[in-house]
């Protein structure tokens, strides 16, 4: 949970964005989602289908493929196939490098440090997709193909998928393929973009001090968005 100081000054212009909300100086480029999408490939593909009082929610891996595609499989018995097929429409969401931002250090100038707000540091980035199921075997064997060349090691004995070898025939008919046109995206990178270059200076020695998991990421976010 975030927490707001109040202020004087008249409040900067709020972009609210479907659902998430994204202040101006929050809002990652185009060119900034992309790069996250080289390391980044774990998120929850999410479905409401039109009956359900709650959507499906499922954890998976994902390739982004090429400028507005994003590759992906599960297994047959997973029950968000009935939820696709009822409501094509569906959510891949990614939450990376995020972090806890202390009170104390939150704190603006002129503000005691006991008397701080903390907030958090992530990106967030939401994809709005039209799903298509893959169920000719040739299409499922492209992903998983497509997958395996991305998430293998750099010289992995794993050959490529095929359905002449034995155990690959045998699984495949276990699995369905997804296609996910991107319709559109909500990406945040909410990192002080709101606090002076001394603020971010600060928080950035804190972050590196502190060295918890991701806070050197969210340390390297925070300074290089600072230059902007």
């Amino acid at each position: 949970m975030s927490l707001s100081t109040c202020s004087d000054d008249p409040p900067a212009p709020i972009r609210l964005n479907g659902r998430v909300l994204i202040h101006p100086w929050d809002e990652a480029t185009r060119e900034e989602w992309r790069d996250l999408l080289r390391t980044v490939d774990f998120g929850q593909l999410i479905a409401a289908g039109r009956e359900h009082a709650y959507p499906v929610v499922v954890p998976t891996h994902f390739l982004y493929y090429g400028a507005d595609e994003i590759w992906l499989h599960l297994a047959r018995p997973n029950p968000v196939w009935q939820v696709i097929g009822k409501n094509p429409h569906v959510v891949l969401a990614v939450i990376a490098d995020y972090t806890y931002v202390e009170a104390a250090w939150n704190a603006d100038e002129g503000v005691p440090p006991e008397h701080g707000v903390p907030t958090s540091y992530y990106t967030g980035v939401q994809f709005r997709c039209h799903a298509e199921i893959v169920d000719d075997p040739e299409g499922k064997l492209r992903i998983l193909t497509a997958q395996l060349r991305h998430l293998e090691p750099v010289g992995t004995s794993r050959v490529p998928p095929s359905a002449d070898i034995e155990t690959d025939r045998r699984l495949l008919p276990g699995i369905r393929g997804l296609r996910l046109s991107i319709e559109s995206v909500q990406a945040k990178m909410k990192y002080g973009g709101n606090k002076s270059p001394e603020q971010r200076a600060s928080i950035a020695e804190h972050l590196t001090q502190r060295d918890a998991p991701m806070d050197i990421a969210a340390r390297d976010h925070l300074l290089r968005r600072g230059e902007k």
